[in-house]
């Protein structure tokens, strides 16, 4: 089976089995999101979204957020992994997106990555959920699901699978196949023993292939 096979195959899929997909973070704004997903490094969106709806209440703008105190800040969001710094971050965040970008999130990625606490990922998720750009956000669920189904080859690095992800997906479907992904690898294809007896993509996989013994050569379409 060649790469460009299967990717549409697994792209057929998804599409067929997956039509509706998108962020499981709780947001109304874009600035809502943006403390959602900086709060969501290394700690789960279910978390995430038990904070979020007393520090929305605390701090509903960028102005309030960005004039409170690191320890409130830091009181509310506790429970979440790195605290200490995620605080400062925010409150950085904040104070930069109100006073350089006049509160509005920006849509580009250099932009948003000049934010305290925005990486490439973080970027990456507001430029595609938030304005739906052609962007691919490699987390480890994504990473992982890439380089385990075999869309991705000798991969080290998130940045060297997203550049192959947006290689080989059509570009209007990178923001939805961002979503597959996740979903994917947080529900079936998960870390320490995927469930690949209940997994659609058996017949494109590589690891499913590798696992069992296998040697696929070919998929019929039924």
């Amino acid at each position: 089976m060649t790469k460009k096979e299967r990717y549409s195959l697994v792209i057929e899929y998804f599409k067929e089995h997956r039509p509706v997909a998108e962020t499981e973070l709780d947001y109304r704004t874009p600035y809502e999101l943006l403390v959602a997903v900086i709060l969501s490094a290394q700690c789960t969106d279910k978390r995430v979204n038990i904070i979020t709806p007393e520090f929305y209440k605390s701090f509903p703008t960028e102005k309030q957020l960005a004039e409170g105190d690191v320890e409130h800040i830091f009181e509310l969001i506790k429970s979440c992994s790195y605290p200490n710094n995620k605080a400062k971050h925010l409150k950085g965040m904040a104070t930069m997106l109100h006073n350089e970008f006049k509160g509005e999130v920006p849509s580009d990625i250099d932009e948003l990555q000049k934010l305290p606490g925005v990486g490439r990922k973080t970027a990456n998720v507001i430029a595609s959920v938030v304005f739906n750009k052609p962007a691919m956000a490699v987390d480890t669920h994504v990473f992982r699901v890439s380089a385990r189904i075999g869309l991705t080859t000798n991969s080290k690095t998130p940045y060297n699978t997203e550049m192959q992800l947006v290689k080989n997906i059509p570009e209007e479907l990178i923001p939805l196949a961002h979503h597959w992904l996740i979903l994917h690898g947080r529900y079936t294809c998960v870390a320490r023993k995927p469930k690949c007896d209940e997994c659609g993509l058996q017949a494109y996989c590589k690891y499913f292939e590798k696992e069992n013994g296998l040697h696929i050569t070919k998929v019929v379409r039924s």
